[in-house]
């Protein structure tokens, strides 16, 4: 009878389930360009943060959310590495494009990490990756907001993008409002098919665009 509790012990050891391995940096399918519309971001919640990114004449539209290490079927996130934080010059280096010192430290710690890159080379691949596309001129040409299908905004940058094919881009909407345009690409930044958990279309006929500022 002693030996039961043990039996049972052993038992619920063997056949517990095991913790899921943690993520590895540089353990990744491919990478997803998000850059965000950042209208919508200062509408829904930066002009009430009192972001720098937010004030009148600053001028951003498509801004580089982040360069995210992708799964064929999910994502890593905030792995073990080797290398250091960015220092605070770094950050503060990718604000023109990002907006704000704090999202491109976020994206480090979160999706940087897993890339298995340093934080300069990461970062320089992220900036390469934003310059690359032909972000399109008639969305910053808008002086009152529209409304109108989020295919409309995809349609936009697959003629600004010769070459892109409608798989390789999702958009994204938030609130009725168009969010982001999310572009797949292969790790040496070739445009690239995404899986079918990136690839989830804004499906709205009426989505708000408001106009640069």
């Amino acid at each position: 009878m002693r030996a039961l509790p043990l039996i049972l012990a052993l038992g619920l050891m063997l056949f517990a389930p095991r913790p899921a391995a943690a993520d590895r940096a540089g353990d990744f399918a491919y990478y997803v360009l998000s850059l965000s519309w950042s209208p919508t971001w200062c509408a829904l919640e930066g002009r009430s943060r009192g972001a720098a990114q937010c004030a009148p004449g600053a001028g951003h539209g498509w801004v580089l959310h982040g360069l995210w290490p992708q799964h064929r079927r999910g994502w890593p996130a905030y792995c073990d590495t080797p290398h250091r934080a960015p220092s605070r010059a770094m950050v503060r280096g990718m604000a023109d494009i990002m907006g704000s010192t704090t999202l491109a430290r976020h994206q480090w710690r979160k999706h940087g990490t897993c890339s298995g890159l340093s934080a300069r080379a990461y970062f320089d691949l992220s900036r390469r990756a934003y310059a690359a596309v032909v972000r399109p001129a008639v969305l910053r040409k808008l002086d009152s907001p529209v409304t109108l299908p989020a295919a409309v905004v995809e349609a936009a940058f697959l003629r600004a993008n010769p070459g892109w094919q409608a798989a390789m881009l999702t958009t994204t909407c938030r609130r009725g409002r168009i969010q982001e345009a999310r572009l797949c690409l292969t790790k040496d930044l070739a445009p690239r098919p995404c899986g079918p958990d990136v690839a989830r279309d804004c499906a709205l006929q009426d989505a708000l665009l408001a106009p640069v500022r």
